[in-house]
């Protein structure tokens, strides 16, 4: 019969005078059916006690005065024991007692090394998740410096001159926004929108014209340059520094934006805005970025 056969529902007769566990093999009653109980006074051993006269399976205990019995769980002999004995104390925590004081381990009793007999695994002194379902514990974080934020994109360069398509023309609410950084010795900045063979609208920064800076705008039709515009409030990029500049198409002219300020206009003097197809980006400047969409 195997062990877990015999055992059924996991009870043990406890000590006497000593509290019913239930976590003790045999505390809580005799539910279960699963060891019987010793013989009364006078009557012959139950084979299916241990040490009864039924397959041998475990000798009884010693008799009053008799030396302990090597076999018999708790007794002082060497080996063969392979059961513990009731505790003296009440046992709340789950059955894995150790060997008796001075006997060598067993590896078939509950933490043990020796040899012979044993048959319940005990809780293994290292983790094994290979009996008795103990699992290990669980591992901590792994040593070492945190990882660091991943690295983001690199930031993106437009090759200079730049240019750029209009598929559908210029047009009301057009908005192209530009980024980018005025190289550290420039000269100028120059931006042209063209209309054909004709400049719709020519923006031009200079850093050093006569010893001032100035923005110049005009238009350039059937190859003869209009009238400059120079007038302006403020002169917003410096050399070396980044910048953002928006220039938005309205039906009447093109406005200009740098670092989220209002800087000029320019009125149209190419009427027809589908006419302007195309701008190009060049001179001191490197570009980051150049976006073109229309506003809601």
């Amino acid at each position: 019969m195997d062990l877990s056969d015999a055992i059924g529902g996991g009870s043990w007769p406890s000590a006497p005078g000593q509290p019913n566990n239930p976590s003790w093999p045999g505390g809580g009653g005799g539910g279960g059916g699963s060891w019987p109980g010793p013989p009364a006074a006078g009557q012959p051993n139950n084979p299916s006690w241990p040490g009864g006269g039924g397959g041998g399976s475990w000798p009884g205990p010693p008799a009053a005065g008799q030396p302990n019995n090597p076999s018999w769980p708790g007794g002082g002999g060497g080996g063969g024991g392979s059961w513990p004995g009731p505790p003296t104390q009440p046992n709340t925590q789950p059955f894995a007692p150790g060997p008796a004081a001075g006997q060598p381990n067993n590896p078939s009793w509950p933490g043990g090394g020796g040899g012979g007999g044993g048959s319940w695994p005990g809780p293994p002194t290292q983790p094994n998740t290979q009996q008795g379902g103990w699992n290990g514990p669980t591992p901590g974080p792994a040593s070492g410096p945190a990882p660091g934020p991943a690295p983001g994109p690199a930031q993106q360069v437009l090759k200079v001159p730049y240019s750029q398509s209009l598929n559908h023309g210029a047009f009301d609410k057009l908005l192209i926004t530009i980024m980018g950084t005025v190289n550290p010795n420039a000269k100028k900045i120059t931006l042209d929108m063209h209309a054909g063979k004709d400049l719709a609208f020519h923006f031009n920064p200079r850093f050093n014209e006569g010893g001032k800076k100035v923005i110049v705008r005009n238009s350039r039709i059937y190859d003869k340059w209009g009238k400059e515009e120079r007038d302006c409030p403020s002169f917003p990029f410096t050399q070396g520094q980044p910048f953002e500049m928006k220039i938005l198409c309205t039906n009447a002219e093109f406005k200009v934006a740098v670092n989220k300020s209002h800087l000029l206009t320019f009125s149209h003097r190419v009427r027809d805005l589908s006419t302007i197809r195309s701008f190009n980006i060049y001179n001191d400047v490197t570009l980051s970025k150049v976006h073109v969409e229309t506003l809601p």
